[in-house]
């Protein structure tokens, strides 16, 4: 191990035990994020125009995915774009929520994080994102924003937000043309893990201003086990991660500081959580494709009746569980015809799940991916998400959509990231 590692390891620890958070704005993004992105020369309003109330109400499509891979990198022939399924599916932002994408290790838990393994998840993400070759065709989701004009320049994807704790990433793309709206991007990282603060479990949560609307995303990891009681300590992480979340409330101090505060928010990730059935009867009704019954005995359905996500909101599942497959083929772990002598079976289970709380989000797809590198098969989502806009702020559109705003922002490239590692390609 090398030395300067050894160094850090009592630093690490002795954070993680006091719970010292990591600065809110200590992320990856490809341009400098501040409460505003600062170089672009914005036209000034009047103070009418300042404090009019008027809103209008755009509809903005958003990709949600969850995926742990299993402490495997992508390897180099990975396919992204089936994931993102961007051949038939058009959206303005896309989230996707990884764990696992390192190995368990001692020096990873303490938060030593190879990022290098984020850059290449990220590398394959923009080139899936922005294959000119392959353009991104208008669904069937109907939207009202006046950037449905595919003609209009800034299509393409810029990152606004990489952030990794051990083996939990969540990265958030969106079109070029909306990076001129969001602002105060910040994360608030948990760790729930090993000694109950370590980064393995607990959740990376992002959150972002977009128009005059708040934006949350919470990536998790949470406690596994499938004995009987296991699921109280998956409520337990739950509960740490909306009470100890923190976000800056900003230089106005109008800004939500906690999770439920923001008016759309969605939780992503390996929930972990199972059927409590025996695993024989999980087995007799995952062959049948009898999802209702296993459905009607899933732990995290009984938590969103009346435990711990009581009054969140999660789509029909009409796929098959997410968890545990053998990697690289179809076949869940612990199949009788596949076990090896001595090997612990796990019972199939939707361990993987895209939840969302509050009003303004509708949810339009719900399913999984077939991507089979992993032992957990990929879940994904499409919603439209209302946004408000200042109704005074139209009039400026034609100048972020006009040369003028191309020559500056072609100006600020060279000042991309600097001072903080960068995944750009």
């Amino acid at each position: 191990m090398p030395g300067n590692q050894e160094v850090m390891w009592p630093r690490l620890v002795a954070n993680k035990i006091l719970r010292k958070r990591l600065g809110s704005n200590n992320f990856v993004a490809d341009f400098p994020c501040n409460k505003e992105i600062p170089s672009l020369d914005r036209p000034s309003l009047s103070p009418n125009s300042i404090f009019s109330h008027h809103k209008d109400t755009h509809n903005y499509r958003i990709f949600v995915s969850t995926w742990n891979v299993g402490g495997v990198a992508p390897p180099e022939d990975l396919d992204i774009e089936d994931l993102l399924d961007t051949g038939n599916t058009s959206c303005e932002i896309y989230v996707l929520g990884f764990q696992e994408i390192v190995p368990l290790s001692a020096s990873n838990v303490l938060g030593s994080e190879n990022s290098m393994v984020a850059m290449k998840w990220n590398s394959l993400i923009r080139r899936a994102l922005n294959n000119k070759k392959k353009p991104h065709c208008l669904d069937k989701i109907q939207h009202s924003n006046e950037e449905q004009n595919k003609n209009i320049p800034g299509q393409d994807f810029r990152c606004i937000i990489s952030k990794q704790m051990v083996g939990i990433l969540i990265t958030v793309w969106v079109r070029s043309y909306l990076c001129p709206y969001i602002r105060y991007p910040s994360v608030s990282c948990i760790g729930c893990g090993i000694m109950g603060c370590l980064g393995n479990k607990g959740s990376v949560s992002v959150r972002f201003r977009l128009h005059e609307t708040s934006f949350c995303f919470v990536c998790s990891h949470l406690a596994s086990g499938a004995r009987q009681g296991d699921e109280k300590l998956r409520n337990s992480n739950v509960s740490e991660i909306f009470s100890r979340t923190s976000f800056p409330r900003g230089p106005s101090l109008d800004l939500p500081r906690k999770i439920l505060d923001h008016d759309r928010v969605i939780f992503l990730g390996d929930l972990n959580y199972r059927i409590s059935l025996p695993e024989s009867n999980v087995r007799l009704l995952v062959d049948e494709r009898d999802w209702k019954s296993l459905l009607e005995n899933d732990q995290l359905r009984m938590e969103l009746m009346n435990g711990q996500f009581e009054g969140w909101n999660e789509g029909s599942i009409q796929f098959a569980p997410t968890y545990k497959y053998r990697p690289n083929s179809d076949v869940y772990y612990g199949c009788f015809h596949q076990s090896k002598k001595g090997e612990k079976k796990r019972a199939p289970a939707w361990c993987d799940r895209i939840i969302w709380y509050g009003k303004g989000l509708k949810q339009h797809e719900y399913d999984r991916g077939e991507e089979n590198f992993s032992d957990h098969r990929p879940v994904k989502s499409i919603f439209t998400a209302e946004v408000g806009v200042l109704h005074s702020l139209k009039q400026f559109q034609s100048f972020f959509l006009s040369e003028r705003f191309d020559r500056i922002t072609s100006q600020t490239d060279d000042f991309v990231c600097k001072g903080r590692s960068s995944f750009q390609i």
